[in-house]
């Protein structure tokens, strides 16, 4: 089986951060998201891999190089122009040959019964060129659904309907960006029109596509947490959640160099992060390179070698 990341968003909400880190590079418990990733698609047993790649793609290249799992390949593709999510999944028509998994870049994800996922190809969805699967939670707030997709079962357990970040309802059992797609997404993605949400070509909508032309579509509960990381705040989150998760007060790559005295509260330090006088840092996300040169408390921040996002 083969697996795709959609790693080419540049991450406006991000601020002038996303000028120096492309969103799938930032780091969770200093594991870069994309690297994550690959490891999740180890884990299904994927060997061949696509990253679609956009903006700042050679630092995406780079640390994918480096550190992706032995045995696997990986190929990347070029998204030019950003059309949406299905635009960049069909670019990939002509070199995906069977069931493949995708995920999105930019999205922290812990699993529980993961490979049960493939449990559903077996037997419910038909593996020569029919249906998708996709991951789901159940969340106990609407608001949590709305900032993603919700996703509506039949009464044979079928997905009827998916709709994109929904602005009513309470439906309470979310998509969460990692799905099991056959080959016929594509035929889908062709009927695809653009969205009036975005003007984009949406992934939910050509899911909805293939579920209105009769192919089968079922969830799987694989999804134990997620954070679609979008500000500097969700990413502090996410590091804050992987330190508790840990049972640590913080977490410092390698090559610091932090001067005598300073405190760090459920903070994260990057490699060769550099805190030339005594401070305090209050649940921050520091990466790498970053030079601190302050006797000030920070809190709530993510401190990169350009700046500091808030």
């Amino acid at each position: 089986m083969q697996g795709v990341i959609l790693a080419a968003g540049r991450g406006a909400r991000m601020g002038p951060l996303s000028d120096y880190f492309p969103k799938a590079l930032l780091p969770v418990g200093n594991a870069p998201l994309i690297l994550l990733h690959l490891e999740t698609l180890r884990q299904l047993r994927v060997t061949e891999v696509f990253i679609v790649i956009g903006h700042l793609g050679d630092q995406i290249r780079a640390v994918v190089d480096a550190g992706r799992p032995p045995g696997m390949t990986v190929h990347y593709v070029e998204q030019q122009e950003r059309q949406g999510l299905a635009h960049a999944v069909g670019m990939l028509e002509h070199r995906i040959n069977g069931p493949f998994v995708l995920l999105l870049g930019d999205i922290y994800f812990e699993f529980i019964r993961l490979l049960s996922i493939l449990n559903r190809l077996d037997g419910r969805v038909d593996a020569r060129g029919e249906g998708a699967i996709l991951a789901t939670k159940k969340e106990s707030d609407p608001a949590r659904v709305r900032q993603n997709f919700s996703v509506e079962l039949d009464r044979a357990g079928r997905v009827c309907r998916v709709v994109e970040k929904p602005t009513e309802g309470t439906v309470l059992l979310k998509g969460c960006g990692l799905y099991l797609f056959m080959p016929v997404i594509f035929d889908a993605i062709h009927r695809t029109p653009r969205s009036a949400l975005r003007n984009e070509y949406e992934l939910t909508d050509a899911i909805q596509v293939l579920i209105d032309n009769g192919a089968p579509v079922y969830d799987a509960g694989v999804v134990d947490w997620d954070v679609n990381i979008t500000t500097p705040e969700d990413l502090v989150a996410c590091n804050r959640h992987a330190l508790r998760k840990e049972r640590l007060e913080y977490l410092v790559g390698r090559g610091c160099n932090v001067a005598p005295g300073t405190t760090l509260d459920e903070t994260v330090l990057g490699d060769d992060v550099r805190i030339v006088r005594p401070c305090r840092l209050e649940a921050c996300v520091v990466l790498p390179g970053t030079v601190i040169d302050t006797t000030e408390t920070l809190r709530g921040q993510v401190l990169y070698p350009g700046g500091v996002s808030t």
